[in-house]
């Protein structure tokens, strides 16, 4: 008997080259196009830091004559290198020029405004003061219904569309500049339509209301309250005895009612003394409490602005005369503020600079008090402390602006270099 025995080994037949060249191209265009979208995410990473590193850094930069530009907040930001040459702005005169900083010199980021003046000097004070302000025109602050004679209720107001915070300028013929002058043109109305002029977010707008007949009061109403004037007690926080200017408070007066900023008609600053503070605590912030010494005004209100109340002098404030900080000086760390807690004089309480930025033109520093006596007195920072100086290094930097609500040892500030310019525009 024969046994066969019949084994069959496996093979693979050998690719061919044509099969070998696919594969590898596919390979290397699979790497390609991983390594194009790695930079494709590269450069969107790139482009948005830069975006945000543009929306950081400032717009306009201040220096002394031969003053280099350092941004010390920006380390690796520096003017542009054209040519081999060094800080372009370092030895320019007096002046104003364009200036393209760049990273490390040679990628440009941004083109600032760089001014070239001698450093400012200012009387820094610290010293409450009262606020008299009328506004231009009536804000609306509040609503209620008219009882008629037959029972009914009306709301006039309401019914023409007109919304807490409206600032009333004019009904009918008559500009309504105060309360009398709101009475007087429904009066004269007599329960006719009549057309209102109104500013709602800056927008003057128009509407017709009809006057209701007050059957209880004896009198024509609109079914709603207004206000034509605002008081409150503040902190200086210098002031220019050369250009005859003062700035205080680093934030806007806004009516207490509707949080709209006033819009100014006049104003006046008189004599202030701290008579008392309520002490501030989580949640619900403390506030000093003064009286007004005297009706004769030391100076005319003449801006209402976003980061302060400015205007011109009347009388010689009191105070000591220092160097305004341009903003890319200002550190952080150790820092005092001058403010008042009692009588009329200030005094220097420690805080830290914990944050600092260019990018928001009214929050510029983080602050905490530090001071043990000042958070004994006061909780930290409370209402009427804006506008008290902060002062660094000799120079004054900022000024207190806001309270944090939830933690009143913390707080916000403003450069002194923005609220003198803005004083600068009370001179023009």
């Amino acid at each position: 008997m024969f046994i066969i025995r019949i084994s069959f080994a496996h093979t693979t037949p050998k690719p061919q080259k044509g099969a070998k060249r696919v594969e590898e191209q596919n390979r290397r265009s699979g790497r390609g196009r991983r390594v194009k979208l790695a930079a494709v995410y590269l450069l969107a990473a790139l482009a948005a830091a830069l975006g945000w590193l543009n929306a950081c850094l400032p717009d306009r930069v201040y220096l002394e004559p031969e003053q280099a530009l350092v941004l010390p907040r920006f380390g690796w930001v520096e003017p542009l290198r054209l040519h081999g040459s060094q800080n372009v702005v370092s030895t320019r005169a007096v002046g104003s020029y364009q200036t393209t900083l760049a990273l490390g010199g040679w990628l440009p980021v941004k083109t600032i405004r760089t001014v070239v003046t001698t450093r400012p000097s200012v009387t820094v004070c610290g010293t409450p003061f009262g606020v008299k302000m009328f506004s231009e025109g009536a804000l609306i602050v509040g609503f209620s219904d008219v009882d008629r004679a037959d029972g009914s209720t009306a709301n006039p107001a309401k019914a023409a569309g007109l919304h807490l915070g409206d600032r009333v300028v004019c009904i009918g013929e008559t500009a309504t500049e105060n309360n009398d002058a709101v009475k007087a043109a429904l009066d004269a109305a007599q329960g006719a339509e009549v057309e209102v002029i109104y500013i709602r977010g800056g927008e003057q707008l128009q509407t017709t209301l009809t006057p209701a007949w007050d059957a209880t009061a004896g009198q024509w109403r609109a079914g709603m309250w207004v206000r034509d004037s605002s008081a409150g007690v503040g902190t200086l926080t210098f002031a220019d005895e050369e250009k005859g200017v003062f700035a205080g408070l680093g934030h806007p007066i806004s009516d207490s009612d509707t949080g709209e900023s006033i819009a100014l008609r006049s104003g006046e600053i008189v004599p202030c003394q701290i008579t008392g503070c309520s002490k501030g605590t989580a949640g619900s912030p403390g506030e000093l409490k003064g009286r007004f010494l005297s009706a004769h005004a030391i100076g005319t209100i003449r801006i209402n602005g976003e980061n302060g109340v400015y205007g011109s002098t009347r009388a010689q404030f009191t105070g000591q005369k220092m160097e305004v900080a341009f903003a890319q000086e200002v550190e952080a760390g150790d820092a005092e503020i001058w403010t008042t807690t009692s009588g009329e004089t200030p005094r220097a309480y420690r805080v830290k600079i914990e944050k600092i930025s260019d990018a928001d033109p009214r929050r510029n520093m983080v602050l905490r008090v530090v001071d043990r006596e000042l958070l004994a007195q006061t909780g930290g920072i409370v209402q009427g402390m804006s506008g008290s100086p902060i002062v660094q290094n000799g120079r004054l930097v900022g000024a207190v602006t806001h309270v944090l609500v939830n933690d009143p040892t913390r707080g916000y500030g403003i450069f002194a270099q923005t609220m003198l310019e803005q004083a600068e525009r009370v001179t023009e």
